[in-house]
């Protein structure tokens, strides 16, 4: 139910199956639960999480996507909002003269690629556990533990999060978790030229058509191919708990293809009189 799917469309096969998968994947966490909650640099960041905790209670925040759309969207409005970044949103500084409040980032290779920016970034960070092989811990980065699999929803990010195929939905949860009521999308087209397999590894050839800026998965740079269906899973996952705690999660990505959340108009968000 979590997946936002019910089982009773799958037969026993397929049922038992996803099970035993997730079984597995519970039990090849196991060798990492001892440091994922006792290494000093995960204790470092749960304390700062402990602190973070609903610590904008009752406000609104712009979780902002990568995608061509954001070349069109006004940036200079967020000026007096709160505004949570992710991956390589630090080049839209010098190309859109846009840099959020805090940056998520929780892909391995966006990681490895990209190790000496996010090194440099003087601002709250967050990134998956796994990215300790690349990166240090700053007085400016926290460490989420994050999984693949298991699908639920973090309204507490000190534990386990769970991925579900985006950092849009890591960011959701932590938003949740800093207390925010109400959630708005922008740059998250949900819809990219480069097709194929989900997850699959490709390298690119040429000047990136996916996101805002042609350099964002430049010539060389190796990324995986959108898992679209696993992403609108967990959208919906989080669409159902922001409304169960009567906040909610609404859409302003100009001309998005993501049908998930209500949809609002960019430009009526703010008061510009």
């Amino acid at each position: 139910p979590e997946y936002g799917v019910s089982m009773t469309k799958y037969s026993f096969g397929e049922t038992a199956l996803a099970l035993a998968r997730l079984t597995y994947d519970g039990v090849r966490r196991l060798p990492e639960l001892p440091a994922a909650y006792l290494h000093p640099w995960r204790r470092e960041s749960c304390r700062k999480l402990a602190a973070l905790k609903d610590s904008h209670t009752g406000e609104r925040c712009f979780v902002i996507g990568n995608g061509p759309s954001l070349k069109k969207t006004d940036l200079s409005k967020l000026s007096n909002d709160f505004t949570i970044g992710m991956n390589r949103i630090f080049l839209a500084a010098d190309e859109l003269g846009f840099c959020p409040d805090i940056l998520v980032c929780v892909n391995d290779l966006v990681v490895e690629q990209s190790v000496e920016e996010f090194s440099n970034l003087k601002m709250p960070k967050f990134f998956a556990w796994r990215a300790r092989k690349w990166l240090k811990m700053d007085p400016y980065t926290h460490f989420l533990y994050t999984s693949y699999t298991s699908p639920r929803f973090a309204g507490d990010v000190r534990g386990r999060v769970w991925e579900g195929a985006t950092v849009t939905n890591v960011c959701l949860q932590l938003a949740y978790h800093l207390g925010f009521s109400e959630v708005i999308l922008i740059g998250v087209d949900h819809s990219f030229a480069t097709k194929g397999t989900p997850n699959t590894t490709v390298q690119s050839q040429g000047d990136d058509p996916n996101h805002f800026s042609a350099a964002y998965f430049g010539k060389g740079f190796r990324w995986q191919l959108p898992d679209l269906e696993t992403s609108e899973a967990a959208y919906r996952l989080a669409r159902r708990s922001y409304e169960a705690a009567g906040r909610r999660i609404v859409d302003a990505t100009i001309g998005g293809k993501l049908d998930i959340f209500e949809k609002v108009d960019y430009a009526s968000l703010f008061d510009d009189k």
